[in-house]
């Protein structure tokens, strides 16, 4: 019996020895983010598309590195509180530390985790550091989390289900082995202790790096490509700890060289040369940025021939059959951030929002600081508290003399912000787009403004007075999209009657694609369409463009359209009064450039192409041609592309944006 105890307790040693423990709860939380995983799948299984059951396994196992590594990082503390050799941690008060020292940056980590569930339909990737540079200046987040914290119930519920199971099946008990009391004993139960840290220590660095060998370089989110098929797919691999870890230090801009100088500006250059040819015209300018107007939500893009699918844009539709429009156009981002550098500024988003990046504070040209020295007025609006997404800060930087936000909408006749604000963004679209109309009017002519609308957002609401006034359609978005598309009719409507109306060119698209539902769109391309229209009232600017067609063609657009009479850096070209020279749109599809023509998109890791579609027969870009398509009629598209690329990097780092 005597035997048979000690046989018993010699188990219970073995079984709740520290570092048994401690793989256990190891285990148990590589196993939650595991339910994470599948749970961020299941309720994103409409954007990601079809996975079938062997490629989400593949896809789960390529996830277990990227877990591995940022498990390690968050139990660093736990895994050497257990791994210290003190007979101390058989007490149960330091027990009581190191479940704490396990359970709180783990708990944080699904937490992280589960609201990125939600906000990756928002931005298309797992969310990165450059989320607390966008959002610095919101004093609003607690509002909207709390709010998103009801509206995605099932998204609370699926958290406080996986946590209890995290805390309550956390391995609580361990036991150690008598200390030995002769000295020798106790030399050998330290040097014991002391060798199996080392051991643990040196797996522990190696998961953290993500392999063994000398030339293995630690694990980042890039490595994800290796596993993906699609860009998609890289948020299944990935983790938002592991993301956010990894994007702690802003990624360094590195000239890759692709041509040397002397070629690189025969290739592609981004300087546009003065008009010469004539007087410039005195237009105002007029730049309306629509909060996520997907082009699937308007209905002139998207009629089939039967009449079927109407949209939710009727008086877009009306304003574009007498306006000039492009069938084929893009956005260079996926985020709010991404589109006043390209729509102002024409400057694309490649690799991280161009606001975001170290060279932020270069100085830039944008529509604003050409005009404004040639006598125009200039104002930015956007009915947010003034500072929200740091819109104030880019709008001062490229030369807009007035910002017009949430207090200047205050002090305005006739205008009340708490009763016109929306609760949780901006003054609702109708009111400030009707304030805006009203402001110009007391601007100095010519003036270039732009506004930058807000209702079309989440948390997805209309004012209480439209409630199931405009069409549900089949995302929360699709109502809003309705309300603020009656907001634009009504702001035209005003517009009509300004004495400016008539001499000004207006250009209307979209900051961003959202909510997509149809098989066209939600693709490598289809995730950019957005709307690009230019109306001039006194003008005969009418017709369309089958050209491919960016927000980064929109400044160079219209200082063509003006004669603009001096030279300026635009990462675009004009799609309006003359055919483009180099019919090409180039965007960042996190983690490939992307390049679009009119019959073939390219994807690009910044060494290969590892990807080519035939958008005219594929539509849907089901198929990958890389490896049959003709290399003549791609290479070119890949020349243009490392050109591209190679200017906007070597003139980022040289602070060379402007002439």
């Amino acid at each position: 019996m005597v035997a048979l105890s000690d046989k018993s307790r010699a188990w219970r040693v073995v079984a709740y020895s520290p570092l048994v423990v401690a793989a256990c709860n190891f285990c148990l939380a590589m196993l939650v983010f595991t339910l994470s995983r599948l749970f961020f799948c299941y309720v994103n299984a409409d954007f990601l598309g079809d996975i079938s059951a062997s490629r989400m396994f593949d896809l789960c196992r390529a996830g277990l590195r990227f877990d591995l590594t940022a498990l390690l990082y968050l139990n660093s503390l736990y895994l050497l509180l257990e791994l210290l050799p003190l007979q101390l941690r058989a007490n149960d008060r330091y027990q009581h530390v190191a479940r704490f020292a396990f359970w709180i940056p783990n708990l944080v980590a699904l937490l992280i985790n589960t609201i990125d569930t939600v906000y990756f339909r928002f931005t298309d990737r797992r969310t990165t550091c450059t989320f607390f540079r966008e959002f610095e200046n919101d004093g609003n987040l607690a509002h909207i989390f709390f709010e998103s914290v009801v509206q995605y119930w099932y998204v609370t519920l699926f958290f406080i289900m996986v946590a209890a199971l995290l805390v309550l099946l956390t391995r609580k008990r361990v036991e150690l082995p008598a200390l030995p009391s002769a000295l020798s004993g106790r030399i050998a139960y330290y040097a014991v202790g002391v060798a199996v840290m080392c051991v643990s220590v040196y797996f522990i660095v190696i998961g953290i790096r993500g392999g063994f060998g000398r030339y293995t370089r630690p694990l980042t989110i890039s490595n994800a490509m290796q596993y993906v098929d699609r860009p998609q797919e890289t948020a299944v691999v990935l983790n938002t700890p592991f993301t956010l870890m990894m994007s702690l230090e802003t990624p360094a801009y590195t000239n890759p060289h692709y041509f040397s100088d002397q070629q690189l500006e025969t290739v592609y250059s981004p300087v546009h040369t003065a008009d010469t040819t004539g007087t410039m015209r005195q237009l105002n300018v007029v730049v309306i940025i629509l909060e996520s107007f997907s082009k699937e939500f308007v209905g002139y893009y998207n009629r089939q021939s039967d009449g079927s699918y109407s949209g939710y844009t009727p008086f877009l539709d009306s304003l574009i059959a007498n306006a000039f429009s492009c069938r084929y156009s893009y956005a260079t981002g996926r985020k709010s951030i991404d589109a006043m550098p390209s729509v102002l500024s024409s400057i694309p988003m490649l690799i991280e929002p161009y606001v975001l990046t170290p060279y932020s504070t270069n100085a830039v040209a944008s529509l604003a600081s050409c005009l404004r020295p040639l006598g125009y007025a200039t104002a930015f609006y956007h009915g947010a508290p003034n500072g929200s997404m740091g819109f104030q800060a880019y709008a001062h930087s490229v030369g807009f003399e007035s910002y017009c936000g949430m207090d200047e909408y205050r002090a305005f006749p006739g205008c009340d912000a708490d009763r016109d604000f929306d609760g949780t963004w901006a003054i609702w679209d109708e009111e400030f787009l009707q304030y805006y109309a009203r402001s110009m009017s007391e601007l100095p002519e010519p003036f270039c403004t732009a506004v930058f609308t807000a209702s079309s957002h989440h948390p997805f609401r209309v004012p209480k007075r439209y409630e199931g006034v405009f069409p549900e359609g089949t995302q929360p978005l699709h109502q809003c999209i309705g309300y603020s598309d009656y907001a634009l009719r009504r702001f035209f409507m005003t517009a009509r009657q300004q004495p400016w109306f008539n001499n000004t060119l207006f250009v209307i698209t979209a900051d961003h694609t959202n909510q997509l539902s149809r098989a066209e769109y939600t693709n490598a391309k289809g995730l950019y369409e957005v709307p690009i229209i230019f109306y001039c009232p006194a003008d005969s600017l009418v017709g369309e463009t089958l050209q491919p067609v960016s927000q980064v063609d929109i400044m160079p657009s219209v200082l063509t359209y003006l004669r603009y009479p001096k030279s300026y850096i635009a990462f675009g070209q004009d799609a309006v009064t003359e055919t483009k020279h180099t019919p090409l749109v180039v965007n960042y599809n996190n983690p490939y450039y992307q390049i679009i023509s009119d019959r073939y998109l390219l994807q690009f890791d910044g060494q290969h192409t590892v990807a080519v579609y035939d958008i005219q027969a594929d539509p849907c870009l089901e198929r990958n041609i890389v490896d049959n398509v003709d290399s003549t009629e791609t290479e070119p598209m890949l020349t243009y592309l490392k050109a591209y690329i190679q200017q906007y990097v070597s003139r980022m780092i040289d602070n060379r944006l402007v002439e």
